[in-house]
This record gives structure tokens, C-alpha cells and sequence, in this order.
């Protein structure tokens, strides 16, 4: 089973991901976090402070990243987010503006030559990523919003971003034709309905893959990506 766990920023990804493969055994694949992609790909710079041609970088090193992991994987496992996660964030920057928090109170950003070019290579970008996900991606487990935002200071983003995000994510599962269940309540309920939905045999208990869970997130490095030393940078 390639199984993909899906939604938006803040919903839980990463900590029912890894319950996920504690629970059936199916290893983990993650990309590495902007956090941790910043540093040694544009040192100095937060998210927010990134270029339209700087983003598209950044999607493209996690996207490929993303894929060599999943190759190493031939057997199965579950995939925190997907290729259609950086794809879907660099094009709902289209319509929120490059640096959404920018533009929380606009309907509409300026649509600037830098933007129209940026859109359109986000267009382009978009056909690797969905057949990338057509091809790699058995199901999807859809996280839905259900919690606020956390505000971490790191990623620039607003619920306006997030509900695009969401929306856009699920309209294009539905148009690639990938089953796909959207999964909500605690992490305990969740586990319990990726269970049922796909008839996994349990490895331990769900309480202890939670609890095993929690200790694997509590060791992620949050360091946020201006503190970190950008040894081993490469331009």
C-alpha cells in the first residue's frame, strides 16, 4: 500500500503520519521541511522573505526529494503530504500573493508580470505533480481543517491560504481519479477509521503508536530556518 496523508497546514499531517506507520508498519516518507531546506538553499532567508523564483525552487528541491525517498520504499509506506502538497501551496500564492500574509485583507492581489510568469510555470510544475501522484499514490487519507492555525512565526500563510489549499488539494484528487478518504476527529478516532477503511492488521495498540508518535515529533528539530547554520550551502 502507497498511501498518501493529506491536507492543508495544521490539521495534523505529520504527528498521524507517524502513528499511522507505527500502527501498521508501513515505513514513513517525508520530504525535508522548509526549515530545513531554507538554509542551505537560500541562507539568511525566512519563507516569507523568499522570490517568486526562489519558491519555485524550493518546491522542486522538496518535490524531488520527496520522490528519490519513495523510490527507496518499493514495498509500500505512508507519505506525510504528497507531491500535490508544494504544488498546490506555490499556486494558491497566485491568487493570496507571494507572501500571503501581505495581502490577509485582500479579495484580490495585483496580478504583476513577475505573478502572471509565476503562475504560468506553476502551471507547468503542476504536470510532473499530478502525474507523479497518479502513478506513486494507491489512496489518500484527507485530514480535514479542523483546527486554528498555529502561528509558529515560520510559514506565511493565513486560513484564506489554507481553505484554498484544502479545496484545491481535493479538487484535484477527485480529478486524478485517486481514492481518497477524508478522515477527521483525535488522532485515536483517526487511527481507528484508517483501520477500518483499509482493513490494516494492528502492530501494537493505538495508544501506544500514539505514544510513540509523540515521542518521534517531540525529537523534530523547530529551530526556525534563520538560526540555523548554513554549512553545506549550495547556490
Amino acid at each position: 500500500m502507497r498511501l498518501a496523508i493529506s491536507g492543508t497546514y495544521s490539521v495534523g499531517k505529520t504527528l498521524t503520519t507517524m502513528a499511522v506507520s507505527h500502527l501498521t508498519g508501513l515505513p514513513r516518507s517525508a520530504a525535508l521541511t522548509m526549515r530545513e531546506l531554507l538554509p542551505i538553499s537560500v541562507p539568511g532567508k525566512t519563507l516569507e522573505e523568499c522570490t517568486a523564483a526562489e519558491i519555485i525552487m524550493l518546491i522542486t528541491r522538496r518535490n524531488q526529494g520527496r520522490a528519490v525517498n519513495e523510490s527507496h520504499l518499493p514495498d509500500g509506506f505512508v507519505s506525510d503530504g504528497s507531491s500535490l502538497h508544494e504544488w498546490c501551496y506555490g499556486t494558491v500564492r497566485v491568487l493570496v500573493g507571494i507572501n500571503p500574509n501581505e495581502s490577509v485583507d485582500l479579495e484580490n492581489v495585483e496580478l504583476t508580470d513577475e505573478l502572471s510568469f509565476y503562475a504560468e510555470v506553476m502551471r507547468q510544475i503542476g504536470v510532473p505533480a499530478k502525474q507523479h501522484a497518479k502513478q506513486s499514490y494507491d489512496s489518500f487519507v484527507h485530514l480535514p481543517i479542523e483546527f486554528p492555525l498555529v502561528e509558529d512565526g515560520h510559514r506565511p500563510v493565513n486560513e484564506r491560504f489554507r481553505a484554498l489549499a484544502d479545496r484545491m488539494l481535493l479538487e484535484n484528487l477527485e480529478e486524478l481519479g485517486i481514492p481518497v478518504h477524508i478522515v477527521g476527529g483525535t488522532i485515536p478516532q483517526r487511527l481507528q477509521k484508517i483501520l477500518d477503511i483499509y482493513g490494516f492488521a494492528p502492530r501494537m495498540s493505538i495508544d501506544e503508536a500514539i505514544e510513540r508518535a509523540q515521542a518521534d515529533y517531540a525529537r523534530i528539530d523547530t529551530t526556525p530556518e534563520a538560526q540555523r547554520a548554513p554549512a553545506g550551502a549550495v547556490r
